[in-house]
């Protein structure tokens, strides 16, 4: 199971930026800058609209990590390769940690900050290796990437996991599954991968 150590950080990261969301407002995305979706994929993220609206996320209890996670020039994370691009700003839901994946309940959601707002673009499924037993889990047919160690400073180094990212609302030109998006932007100083690596060393 998830370490109380582990999961009391990321409860401190988040909660020291709830107030990160309550800032921004919901911006509707033109149909046709979201993704093609299969059918199943187009589901989840009707199931998950409401959280276009971050206040909603983090009324289901989706915290904010504050950084906006951004590989310019592409960057390899053990085995997982990440092409140039960005992730975006990350809320997570330790509820939603477990030893078992559910479509409907994904463990991280991603937004893309666009002047005072942000923008939901994907949802991420994560689940901590330690509770991995054998193969890599699977989500929507597709292996999670991993294990990798955490993100640091949003999560501990020693929070080894895997992780599958999957570009629902804003369309990828990578693929639905890559980790990371061209078409994603952090803003110019916000506090992306390059400084966290930074506090790292």
């Amino acid at each position: 199971m998830v370490t109380a150590a582990s999961r009391s950080y990321v409860r401190a990261t988040a909660f020291a930026a709830i107030a990160l969301a309550g800032s921004f407002v919901i911006h509707a995305r033109p149909l046709a800058a979201q993704a093609k979706l299969t059918p199943e994929l187009a589901q989840v993220r009707t199931a998950l609209d409401k959280y276009q609206d971050p206040l909603a996320a983090v009324r289901d209890g989706f915290l904010s990590t504050l950084s906006c996670i951004d590989f310019p020039q592409g960057a390899q994370d053990g085995t997982v390769m990440y092409k140039p691009g960005a992730m975006g700003v990350h809320l997570v839901n330790v509820g939603n940690i477990g030893p078992t994946l559910d479509p409907a309940k994904p463990q991280v959601l991603m937004y893309e900050p666009v002047g005072d707002k942000l923008q939901l673009v994907a949802a991420e499924w994560f689940m901590p290796a330690q509770l991995v037993k054998g193969a890599a889990p699977v989500v929507f047919g597709q292996k999670l990437a991993g294990p990798m160690d955490g993100h640091e400073p949003i999560l501990p180094k020693d929070l080894r996991h895997y992780d599958l990212h999957v570009w629902l609302w804003k369309a990828n030109p990578n693929g639905v599954f890559e980790p990371t998006n061209p078409s994603v932007k952090c803003p110019v100083g916000g506090y992306n991968h390059k400084e966290m690596a930074k506090h790292s060393h």
